[in-house]
């Protein structure tokens, strides 16, 4: 009897013992089955939790080209105009060229530290009380502020005036001679050719900014 019971107790050991390795060998291939997450330290751990999650999603590629736009560029980077400008083309234009003596109308951005201080995408309605973005209008290569002397221009927001219009620096009369419509040029402006020794709005007397250009348009010459 004794015989029997140990000879029952080690078959029912022994299923256990199967049935356990299976089990296991089971788990260990559902294991295999699913891919390895890579090992983060501590501190990548750390850094990652603290992001949010709107960082952490994929970046739509608009933004990505945005943000490798807006990088540094290297002073060495820089091309030097005729009148000793450094500038750098962000955009290379594909239509027509601005010669000196043609008519052309340009978007133009002034930053100081980031923040830009004068734009022509806020330009001023007649009566004042209105902002637009309002292309400006200028001949390459001509004396600064000939342009603003016009009374008014009738457009698609009303009557604009041009001596309301945002003042661009006298550097941006020679700087654009060669861009291509379509074309975005940035600038560094010295005080000489920016805003002097008065300065204008958060650009401080006496201070050296970028001019941020981007060709509109450029008027045929036999057009007036």
């Amino acid at each position: 009897m004794a015989s029997a019971n140990s000879f029952q107790r080690l078959v029912v050991e022994d299923l256990l013992f199967s049935s356990t390795k299976h089990k296991k060998k089971e788990v260990q291939t559902r294991c295999e089955l699913v891919p390895r997450l890579p090992t983060l330290s501590r501190r990548q751990a750390l850094l990652i939790s603290g992001l949010p999650f709107s960082f952490i999603a994929l970046t739509p590629p608009s933004q990505a080209r945005e943000r490798r736009n807006k990088k540094f560029i290297p002073l060495e980077d820089y091309m030097t105009s005729a009148e000793g400008l450094k500038y750098y083309d962000l955009v290379e234009g594909k239509g027509p060229k601005a010669d000196k003596g043609s008519t052309v109308q340009v978007h133009f951005d002034c930053t100081y530290r980031g923040i830009t201080a004068i734009s022509s995408r806020e330009s001023k309605l007649l009566a004042g009380n209105r902002s637009i973005a309002q292309p400006y209008e200028f001949t390459v290569g001509s004396p600064p502020g000939k342009e603003r002397k016009r009374d008014f221009v009738d457009n698609a927001n009303g009557l604009f005036s041009a001596q309301a219009a945002p003042k661009p620096p006298p550097a941006m009369y020679s700087i654009t001679e060669g861009m291509k419509v379509g074309g975005k040029r940035r600038v560094i402006v010295p005080p000489e050719v920016g805003y002097g020794s008065k300065g204008m709005n958060e650009i401080p007397p006496g201070a050296t900014f970028d001019l941020n250009v981007e060709l509109l348009e450029v008027e045929p010459k036999n057009a007036k």
